[in-house]
């Protein structure tokens, strides 16, 4: 890879980036000035960029995002240095997670919810609930604001292979190769996590699917893979025409 052709990556990710943290914020998933989404820039995935301490994500623009190294000590020494709980969890999850390029950590209401209950786990009722249907990993050891690195790489070891990770107590994170899938598979894990609440506060009986059904259904998602690329793409489209100084 050529030195111009590393620039134009890293320019392009830092716009996909930007539009999934402007999108998070219309959607009304964030919280306050806190969160953090990262995407990984070098090969080994150690070197990533992460949304700037405290500023509102609705003002996020691609030139904000602070470039860090996962393996640099003095990181929060850095003037420019990001928020606490996103060094701890996002460091750890770029130094053991390597197949983790993006990881979009947040505090949706519903998943947040789902994630207060005693039983946090998304059973498949519906064909987007069974999206995660044994695809979902779930963190049940919440340890507190997350500001200390053993709780971020203790955070990652519960993640393996998983594309997404419900956070008992806290929230959700999800990953992807790239962030058009991980910020399709925020988007639907937030709807999943909304199916459940609502159909709980009917109090009658779920309709769960059965073992062979669900894991069908979820298998049958990755036929739509290049969808994820799609919807964020038209997402992209909406921020181009309503607020193009996302890419700024």
């Amino acid at each position: 890879m050529t030195r111009h052709e590393a620039i134009t990556d890293e320019t392009a990710l830092r716009i996909d980036l930007a539009a999934a943290i402007r999108l998070a914020c219309r959607a009304d998933w964030h919280e306050g000035v806190a969160n953090h989404f990262s995407a990984a820039v070098s090969p080994d995935g150690r070197r990533f960029l992460v949304n700037p301490r405290w500023v509102h994500w609705s003002r996020v623009r691609a030139s904000d995002l602070i470039l860090v190294d996962a393996d640099d000590p003095l990181t929060m020494n850095r003037p420019d240095a990001p928020d606490p709980s996103a060094w701890a969890i996002h460091s750890a999850i770029h130094r053991s997670l390597p197949q983790a390029r993006v990881a979009l950590h947040i505090h949706p209401p519903y998943a947040t919810a789902l994630a207060g209950l005693s039983n946090p786990r998304i059973l498949p009722i519906d064909q987007v609930t069974a999206r995660f249907h044994n695809r979902l990993a779930y963190d049940m050891d919440f340890g507190g604001i997350a500001s200390e690195e053993a709780e971020g790489a203790r955070i990652a070891a519960t993640v393996g292979n998983h594309r997404a990770l419900m956070m008992q107590n806290h929230g959700v994170t999800t990953f992807g190769a790239t962030v058009a899938e991980a910020w399709d598979a925020l988007y639907h894990l937030e709807r999943a996590a909304r199916t459940m609440v609502l159909a709980l506060s009917t109090g009658q009986p779920l309709a769960v699917m059965p073992e062979a059904l669900a894991e069908a259904t979820a298998a049958a998602w990755e036929d739509y893979a290049e969808a994820e690329h799609a919807h964020f793409a038209e997402m992209k489209r909406v921020l181009d025409r309503e607020a193009p100084d996302y890419r700024d």
